[in-house]
């Protein structure tokens, strides 16, 4: 299926106001990057450091902010706007919509599906589903093979689990949420007591809450509260394989990359960023605004909005190794240096002073 370059800033003038160079007629096959695109590709440029590829770029057109129009008019048909990036985002949508629309709504006829459940108008339910009694499903959601939703749980109107995703028991979901495949929300939190030697298990009694237009990646696993339920505000974002424990709470609009995870009882602010392979330990608060770089250990709270770091650089492993014994001696050499430090005031002051 093409579409008309018309037809695609047309069904986003709503959202994004955009100004169209060139032909409208031109029919675009496919979404593409910028060195890769053909003449009838549509890509975008939204860094200006690779400016310098445009006028090599043999798309058929390019999505450009205002300060690149003039090349872009000179190498060819263009869509200027005040933000690309945003602007292909909403671009992709449109395309999938087109090209891969949802499925239609109807109930397999494997599904098992308590009496107890409500089902929303619209639903689709896929193969091999499993609905347990009291669960709601709000209208218009789509619910793929193998899923199994638990006893109360609810999932908002809107919401789409691919396939074997699990939401347990008493757990909710939010409208229009995206859950990828293999995603588990509400498996028992981490708790153990020891006693004698062994580890007497706490049952977790909490739940999880999952706010509107929450993306969840593969295979990505958010535990149940022990006692109070663990909290996922509207708009957060998390990658795959990312590991969030009991009773945390994701403020809004929060984003964190593969195999970032937080341990129980952690409070991350809005606006805030995690890098792959971060770690955030419990019971620590990191403020609004707060970007931890990827494989970054979060040891302290952070209560000030800013980038932090927290990684020791990659090296060679003999100069790695040699830095690694260094920073063992830190502390004798600080204290070493102190006393120093105190020597040469005492050398360097006057008679009276000593005395």
């Amino acid at each position: 299926m093409t579409l008309r370059l018309a037809a695609i800033v047309q069904s986003l003038a709503g959202k994004a106001p955009a100004e169209l160079v060139g032909d409208p007629e031109l029919e675009i096959e496919h979404l593409s990057t910028l060195e890769a695109s053909g003449p009838h590709d549509l890509t975008f440029l939204s860094n200006p450091k690779y400016l310098s590829q445009l006028a090599q770029s043999a798309a058929g057109c390019v999505v450009v902010a205002p300060s690149a129009r003039e090349a872009a008019v000179n190498r060819g048909a263009c869509i200027v706007v005040d933000d690309p990036y945003y602007y292909f985002a909403l671009v992709t949508q449109f395309w999938k919509r087109q090209h891969f629309p949802d499925s239609e709504a109807h109930i397999h006829p494997s599904a098992l599906i308590d009496p107890g459940a409500t089902l929303g108008s619209g639903v689709a339910i896929g193969a091999f589903v499993c609905i347990a009694e009291g669960a709601v499903i709000g209208e218009g959601a789509r619910i793929a093979a193998h899923c199994v939703i638990g006893r109360n749980a609810v999932i908002g109107a809107a919401s789409r689990l691919s396939a074997r995703v699990t939401v347990a028991d008493g757990c909710s979901i939010g409208e229009r949420c995206i859950l990828h495949p293999g995603a588990v929300v509400g498996a028992d939190g981490f708790g153990f007591a020891p006693n004698g030697g062994r580890w007497v298990k706490i049952e977790q009694l909490g739940a999880v809450r999952i706010g509107d237009d929450v993306e969840i990646g593969a295979n990505t696993c958010i535990d149940r509260g022990a006692l109070q339920d663990t909290v996922l505000e509207d708009g957060v974002k998390l990658d795959n394989l990312v590991q969030i424990g009991h009773n945390v709470r994701v403020g809004k609009h929060t984003a964190m990359a593969g195999c970032a995870g937080v341990a129980g009882s952690a409070t991350i602010g809005a606006h805030c960023t995690v890098g792959g392979g971060a770690i955030v330990l419990g019971h620590l608060h990191l403020a609004d605004g707060v970007h931890v770089s990827a494989a970054s250990i979060v040891t302290r709270s952070i209560l000030k909005p800013g980038h932090y770091t927290g990684l020791f650089p990659i090296d060679d492993n003999a100069a790695w190794e040699k830095n690694a014994a260094t920073l063992k001696q830190l502390y004798a050499l600080r204290e070493r240096l102190k006393h120093t430090e105190k020597s040469l005031l005492q050398l360097q002051a006057s008679p009276e002073e000593k005395s």
